[in-house]
């Protein structure tokens, strides 16, 4: 077996491992919710009037099939890992009898979307200045462009959410503030309704990409701060090289591998960041439908929601930890797997 195949087996091995253990933490966790969705379907449906007790009964343990909570609890934990091998978490409670995998499925395209716009820039932009700043060192717009993001940076997503939604709805209403899309539009591929998707989704990817560009700034500068010191980087500048030529080929260029590392360790964080950011402004993905979930006790949806974060993000460090092999010889040529 060579040296990717080695790899690839370990890295399959992680990725169920992560799945197995995050999902059973969500089983656990929700199963220790005070909220009993039994219960509180019989009480929604008994209180306009007087019931059957046997009738009661019956509906109580018919709900209790429906949601997967009859038997012991590894009887229960057992029918629900046969539930999320084909996709089916039961009924929402709170949008019943609408199963919880459409609710998700119609909510994971927006959090797709304004997830990955929101990465690519964030990172793309956090490592480009924190390269610059670097190596730069003596700019001084670099210096109050470094300022301003590590102010921004230790500042919770909502409140950076809150101001914008106040500056930007209010004091000056140029954005829109709720939803994803303007709602008297049909979803098209059409000028009016893609303008529409953007200006809906600028504030919260915006409040995404200030709450996250300040960690990608701060450890490519102090990355590039310690390769501007190299003994290559040195020989090169006392040769002549050219600053620009420096920058890329030899700073930089160096300096990536540990970020692309990063990346794939950064995407929990940024699915945290967009459950609250996506509540804020009411956009309606897979984060704001987490929220109504354990709001409304809606046992099924959020145990639905969070297996599926669970799997989404397992499988997008996966694919990066694939791709990030085939990438390192590119970049760093000693680089090799065995």
């Amino acid at each position: 077996m060579d040296g990717f195949a080695k790899y690839l087996v370990r890295r399959l091995f992680q990725f169920f491992l992560v799945i197995f253990l995050g999902v059973s933490l969500a089983f656990v966790i929700t199963k220790l919710s005070p909220v009993d969705p039994v219960e509180q379907s019989v009480s929604l449906m008994t209180n306009f009037g007087a019931t059957d007790p046997r009738a009661v009964e019956l509906m109580r343990e018919a709900l209790q099939e429906l949601y997967g909570l009859k038997g012991s609890m590894i009887e229960q934990y057992v029918g629900f890992w046969g539930r999320v091998v084909q996709g089916d978490f039961g009924p929402s409670l709170s949008s019943f009898p609408t199963p919880v995998m459409s609710l998700i499925m119609s909510a994971l395209p927006w959090t797709v979307g304004l997830l990955t716009l929101a990465l690519i820039i964030t990172w793309t932009l956090g490592n480009l200045l924190g390269a610059l700043a670097g190596y730069y060192r003596n700019n001084t717009l670099l210096k109050l462009s470094g300022a301003a993001i590590m102010a921004l940076h230790p500042v919770p997503a909502y409140i950076i959410g809150l101001v914008l939604l106040l500056a930007f709805g209010f004091i000056w209403p140029v954005l829109p503030i709720s939803g994803g899309a303007q709602m008297n539009l049909q979803p098209a591929f059409s000028f009016d309704y893609i303008r529409s998707l953007i200006l809906h989704g600028t504030l919260p990817a915006l409040t995404l990409v200030l709450v996250g560009i300040g960690s990608w700034f701060i450890s490519m500068r102090s990355l590039v701060s310690n390769i501007v010191t190299d003994d290559h980087v040195v020989y090169a500048e006392l040769g002549g090289v050219k600053s620009s030529k420096i920058f890329s080929q030899y700073v930089a260029r160096n300096a990536l591998l540990p970020q692309l590392t990063g990346l794939a360790l950064s995407l929990g964080n940024v699915f945290g960041g967009a459950v609250i950011t996506e509540f804020l402004f009411n956009y309606p993905g897979v984060g704001r439908l987490l929220i109504q979930g354990i709001y409304r006790g809606d046992y099924s949806l959020v145990l639905g929601v969070t297996t599926m974060s669970i799997v989404a993000v397992a499988v997008a460090v996966f694919i990066i930890d694939l791709i990030y092999p085939l990438i390192d010889p590119l970049i760093d040529p000693r680089v090799r797997h065995g």
